[in-house]
Order: structure tokens, then sequence, then C-alpha cells
């Protein structure tokens, strides 16, 4: 839930429009539409096989436990586990019973629905952006910046299964993020009293809802929104000022309301106690140098990952075919690009230092393994930030025909590229899926059918996938979810077995 701050109407035309206009014929000619829909079907059919692979979705981990509460008790009983007994996140409970309300149907649905939802708010988000920055681009490229961003933030992650295609860890760290960001649009395309009003109330119920659907969202969320009212101090004084002010203001408010319900309920104090982080505070010199250095490790990971390129990449190719269409919206902020860029780089590492120093509690040394899911509360800032600095080297090196011709080119085979290099390790992840899925469902019509033959205990062969916890697995070391397998098959309990 950030907010660029505009300038105010009538700033006086810089010098730096010139080489804008001097490279508007460099844009239109490398930025013929065609040419960038022909460019998009790779990040877009890269989803398209995505989205169908989430057809070899099937429960495990927390969906265990989701699962019979949901057929037992329905949304209130899923909002009271959550709230009462997990760990405070009423919004995540209803998210929950939205895609486990239908069973495994649900769970195999999710990645396509997720994903078309991921897909078109991005897309809106790009187009609202351009719209309040006073730039167009020729069509298609909004679409191709959109979905190389999606692409970029699901795939280029350690661990696509968490990312993507386990609903429980997506709610929480994939869509919340993504969620948080679209409730900017409204703002960003008002131009009237009652655009900037519902833009409010938007904000309003985005605040309460991240506020109590995933904590690391909720401290990106918050640490933006404070780095947005600081840069609106190098803005022009003017009505869109304020309103900016306004809205970073409430949507903050409503936010840390959301965090206060979340941190009082009964289900995150439960938390705290399971984990032992009462005892503890996260103010310890000890937890601060922890984080610290976890976070380091995070970092080494993060920018030695060579497909983030692509956002860059991709950012690269806005900046050269982007075109004028108001050069009159420009104020300080937007004349000198660099300053909300390094605020932009400065928010990023505080919110990340945060997240870890939050989560790592929860997941201690296991933060780079089993955690990984939780670096998506920040990393999706990361790949936006990407593509925003690509954008602004790309107008920059413009004003250079041949200089915007080599760069266009090179931009594009490297987006082609990195879409090449995240279908590979997809496809061997679609294997694995399939896998679990065959011996999932055979599994699972077994225990049906011994059930109604009066079974009462029956054993369990693990299978997992993505680093995902199953009963028995790891060995024969992990015991959990044990319980809920049981209670999902109506069974007393379940026992270790082997192929």
């Amino acid at each position: 839930m950030t907010a660029e701050t505009p300038g105010t109407a009538g700033t006086p035309q810089s010098t730096e429009d010139a080489p804008r206009q001097a490279g508007r014929g460099t844009g239109q000619r490398f930025g013929a539409p065609f040419r960038a829909a022909a460019l998009a079907v790779f990040p877009l059919g890269l989803l398209a096989a995505a989205m169908w692979i989430g057809r070899l979705v099937r429960p495990g981990g927390d969906d265990w436990c989701f699962l019979p509460v949901l057929r037992d008790d329905g949304v209130a009983g899923m909002i009271g586990k959550f709230y009462l007994h997990d760990n405070g996140r009423i919004a995540n409970a209803l998210m929950v019973a939205a895609y486990g309300a239908y069973g495994v149907a649900g769970h195999q649905w999710y990645a396509a629905v997720s994903g078309l939802l991921i897909l078109a708010a991005v897309w809106a988000l790009v187009v609202a952006a351009l719209h309040r920055t006073g730039r167009t681009a020729p069509r298609g490229v909004p679409l191709l910046v959109a979905s190389m961003i999606v692409a970029v933030f699901l795939f280029a992650t350690p661990n696509t299964y968490k990312t993507f295609y386990w609903p429980a860890s997506s709610v929480s760290h994939t869509l919340a993020p993504v969620l948080a960001a679209a409730a900017v649009i409204p703002l960003l395309r008002t131009r009237t009293r009652r655009g900037h009003v519902f833009a409010l109330c938007v904000c309003v119920v985005a605040g309460l809802f991240i506020g109590t659907l995933s904590e690391g969202t909720s401290i990106t969320a918050g640490v933006l929104l404070c780095a947005a009212l600081l840069l609106s101090f190098r803005s022009s004084p003017g009505p869109e000022r304020t309103r900016t002010r306004r809205w970073c203001g409430v949507a903050l408010a409503a936010l840390v309301v959301g965090m206060i319900v979340l941190y009082t309920s009964p289900g995150s104090r439960s938390r705290r106690t399971r984990f032992g982080t009462d005892a503890t505070s996260l103010a310890d010199p000890q937890s601060l140098s922890t984080a610290l250095r976890m976070f380091g490790d995070i970092l080494g990971t993060v920018l030695t990952t060579w497909t983030y390129v692509g956002a860059l990449a991709v950012g690269i190719l806005l900046g050269v075919l982007l075109r004028d269409a108001d050069a009159r919206t420009d104020g300080p902020l937007l004349s000198r690009p660099l300053i909300p860029a390094v605020a932009g780089v400065v928010a990023l590492l505080l919110a990340g230092y945060l997240c870890t120093l939050v989560t790592l509690p929860a997941f201690g040394n296991s933060m780079m393994t089993y955690g990984t899911r939780t670096w998506n509360d920040y990393l999706f800032v990361y790949v936006l930030l990407l593509t925003g600095v690509g954008a602004l080297l790309g107008r920059a090196l413009r004003g250079a025909p041949r200089s915007a011709a080599a760069l266009t080119a090179a931009a594009a085979l490297l987006c082609a590229v990195t879409c090449v290099g995240f279908a590979v390790p997809l496809i061997g992840l679609e294997r694995d899926m399939a896998d679990r899925a065959a011996h999932w469902d055979r599994q699972d019509r077994l225990l049906r059918e011994q059930v109604r033959q009066g079974a009462e205990v029956l054993p369990y062969v693990p299978a997992s996938v993505g680093h995902m916890r199953d009963p028995f697995g790891n060995h024969g070391r992990t015991l959990w979810p044990g319980t809920c397998v049981a209670d999902y098959y109506h069974l007393k309990r379940i026992t270790q077995a082997t192929g």
C-alpha cells in the first residue's frame, strides 16, 4: 500500500524533456504493438503453463488441519480456529475458507484463480502508475511489463511451490503484498473529490484486511507508507500533496488497527507462547544481531539469483518505449527520480530486516529453507523496484537512437532468456507434483475404502513436494500433522508405513 507522491500540475518543462522528445520516435519505432505483444507471449505462456500445472496440487502441511475444521464447523469454525488458537489472522482464515470450502478441488484451482488475480492487479497497477505520471506506452507494453513482474515474483523465488502452489502459504505471503499494492490503484487513478473519498474507503478496508492477514506484509506496507509520507515533503505544496498525505495517513492508521487486532488476539498470544517469544524481546541485542546476519544471508541469495534481472530488463524496455502524454505532471520528485529510488532501496532494506526479525523466532535455522516463503512479503517490492530502476535507466539512455535500439534488443532478449530460465525448473517441479498427486490419489482412495469397512487405525505413506511437511516425513522424524490427517479421514490415528 504505497503511493508515489506526485508533484503539482503546471510545473514548467525541464531541460530533461528535450531528450525525451528526441527519443519519442525511437520508442514508437521499436515499440510497435505487435512486437510488444509477441514478446509478452514468453511470460504469458509461462504463467499459463504454471497455472495449468496447478491441477496437480493436493493438500499437505497445514491443509490437513484446515480441511476437517471447514468440513465440520464451516467458516465460523475456521475464523475461531485462527483467532482463538492459531495466530489471530482473521483475514487469513477468510481466504483459507474461500478455497478450502471446495476441498481438493479448491487446491487444484487455486493456482489458476490466484495467478489471474495477481496478473490483473499488477497490470492495473502498471497502467495506473503510467496514467498518474502522465506517460503512455504502446499497446501491449503494460501487459508485457505486468506479466514479467508476476513471472519474476513467482518463479525467481527459491521455492515456487510454496510461493505459488501451496494455498496456505500463498494467501499470507504471495497474495498479501499484491493486494496491498493494488490498494494504491484508486489513489493513482482519481482526479476528483469523489474519487479521493473512494480511494480513502479502499485504503481503510485494505489496511484492516492486510493487518489481520500477514504480519510481514503489514510491516512492509507500514515502512513504505512512512517513506511516502517523508517523500511528500520533497514535493510541491498543493491539493495533490495534501490528498496523498491524507491517504497515506489513513492507510497507515487502518493498518495499525488491524495489526493491533491481530497482536492482541488469543491466537497470537498462543503462537508467541508456542515459539517462546513472550519471554524474549525482539529488541534484545542478540535477537537484533542474529536477524541482521540472517537477513544478510537472504540478501546474498536474492542478489545472486540472476533471474531477477528479468524485472530490470522489462523496466528498461518500458523506459525506452514510454511516451509523454502530459509532461506537466512532472514534479520535484519525478524530475529528480534518484531521490525516490534511493528512498525505495532504504525502505526495502528496512522492511526486509524487520520482517526477518519478526519471523526468525518461528523458523530459526530453517529460515533459508522452510521459511523462504516469508521473503515474498518484501520481495514483491524488490521486483517492483527493479522494474522502476530499469525504466529510469531506459528513459535516460533512449535519447541516442543507436543506444536505444541496442538497449531495446538486449532487454527483449534478456526477458525471453529469463522466461526460459524459469521454465526449466518448472518442468522438474511439474514431474514431482505429478508423482505426488498420483501417490496422494491412490492412498486417498485406499484410506477411504478401508474407513468405509470400519477401520480406525491405518498406515500412512508420506509423500512431499517443495519441502512440504507430511506425516512421518523427514525419515520419520516429522510427526505433525498426523493427528489432522486422522481427523480428515475419520480415523483414531495413523501409523507410519513405507511405500
